[in-house]
């Protein structure tokens, strides 16, 4: 079993290493695109494959990438609170694994979705729609950034190891057990995901963050390495 030193001073000093550091680096790539940001979203944001800007790494660069503070605060403290309960119940490693399979996973079902949208797209050129060729292209020019898809992996995770735990939101002060919060927000992300509503968003990215981790976890329950 893992031991973490409460002893240290400071806000990182009872968080164990593997939240700390993907934190760290998210804040430092924050940074980097502040200044370079062109150079940083056409490198290392996630385009649809067959995108002049797409690479092969960006299935995971894109996890330490963010839109502005506000994206990188929410989804870094959401990391702290609930990664932090994971880390020290699995360890550094397993969490690591975790929260890299849930973003990756989450990347793979948000361009499956993308990939559904460009056929539809691709019919409609056929025939001569000039609207349907500009969504296409937006499509394949348009970036995907950030960590949400993991952070949602991270959620459900905390929710089926502690499915009664009370939490309470900051607003509005509604107080639930967590399993009833990430169903209402799986319901919440797939249908403003199939409605198309809040655009900018990916929903699905957070449904496909949710999946891979409900699948890992049973996969993890079925062999017996939970814990």
């Amino acid at each position: 079993m893992s031991y973490y030193s409460y002893n240290r001073g400071g806000f990182f000093g009872s968080t164990p290493p593997a939240v700390k550091n993907i934190i760290i680096i998210n804040v430092l790539v924050m940074i980097m695109i502040s200044l370079k940001e062109q150079f940083m979203i056409g490198n290392f944001a996630l385009f649809y494959p067959t995108s002049p800007y797409f690479h092969w790494w960006q299935i995971i660069t894109h996890m330490f990438m963010h839109g502005g503070f506000w994206h990188l605060f929410f989804n870094m403290y959401t990391l702290f609170i609930f990664g932090t309960v994971l880390e020290r119940v699995w360890g550094s490693r397993k969490f690591l694994l975790f929260y890299f399979v849930t973003g990756i996973g989450a990347a793979l079902l948000h361009t499956g979705v993308q990939f559904i949208q460009a056929q539809v797209y691709m019919s409609q050129i056929a025939e001569n729609s000039a609207q349907a060729m500009a969504a296409y292209q937006a499509l394949k020019l348009t970036p995907t950034v950030g960590a949400s898809g993991a952070i949602y992996g991270v959620l459900l995770g905390y929710a089926m190891l502690f499915p009664d735990s009370v939490l309470t939101l900051i607003f509005p002060p509604v107080s639930l057990k967590a399993k009833w919060f990430v169903i209402i927000f799986a319901v919440i992300e797939l249908v403003t995901g199939v409605f198309s509503i809040g655009g900018g968003i990916a929903h699905f990215a957070h449904l496909g963050g949710m999946l891979f981790g409900w699948l890992l976890i049973l996969y993890w329950k079925k062999k017996s390495r939970m814990y």
